[in-house]
């Protein structure tokens, strides 16, 4: 299986910064795991970091310094990517995210539970596991707020495409969502979630005051 999806640059960049949140750090650290495309962009991105302040006197990087930096990105080889790392039998994968407690698996909705991480919290990001049944159809929905999510196992797809085991999918306001579970397995999704999830469309009103994102 080949990751399709990873993060954007910019969220990259400032993950390298360290000016992420850790919940959404958590997320981004998840995905890093599975793929070696993006480990490599990182190793470079620090390194060119490095490099920058070693020059000394440097306060602030500009735009101009920054698409630079990205630019030579593009022209660095990458490496072959391999299959997504094995994940552990249970729902709860290998590091980074088995540094952290979990709670109990709620019920969100039809075939559909929720296990919240107790990663600490300062922003408002919730950060949680999403586990959803084989062939479920979630309602309509929109974001207010940001939701990254690292895919750990199986598979959902909306319409912005299929989204799969590593895979990143990084949604905010612009964003309206109608994902669907593929056959065969759950899919076990670790999410960061700043803001809340608005339902749309009739039945999404109806279950509304039964959802809580």
């Amino acid at each position: 299986m080949t990751i399709v999806h990873h993060p954007s640059e910019e969220t990259l960049v400032t993950f390298v910064a360290g000016s992420l949140c850790e919940g959404n750090s958590l997320v981004v650290a998840t995905h890093l795991a599975h793929c070696n495309e993006c480990r490599s962009a990182i190793r470079d991105m620090t390194e060119l970091a490095g490099g920058i302040l070693e020059q000394g006197d440097v306060t602030e990087i500009t735009e101009a310094t920054r698409n630079a930096a990205l630019d030579k990105l593009d022209d660095t080889p990458i490496e072959a990517r391999p299959d997504p790392i094995a994940m552990a039998p249970a729902d709860r994968p290998l590091a980074p995210l088995s540094i952290y407690e979990g709670g109990k698996w709620q019920w969100v909705g039809p075939g559909v539970y929720r296990q919240f991480i107790d990663v600490p919290n300062d922003t408002g990001t919730r950060v949680f596991m999403l586990k959803a049944a084989p062939g479920t159809r979630l309602p309509d929905h929109r974001h207010v707020g940001t939701e990254w999510t690292c895919i750990l196992k199986g598979a959902f797809r909306h319409d912005h495409g299929r989204f799969g085991a590593g895979d990143f999918d990084e949604a905010d306001g612009r964003h309206d969502h109608n994902p669907f579970v593929e056959e065969g397995e759950a899919c076990i999704c670790l999410v960061a979630l700043n803001g809340h999830v608005e339902m749309t469309g009739w039945l999404g009103r109806l279950i509304q005051p039964f959802v809580r994102l």
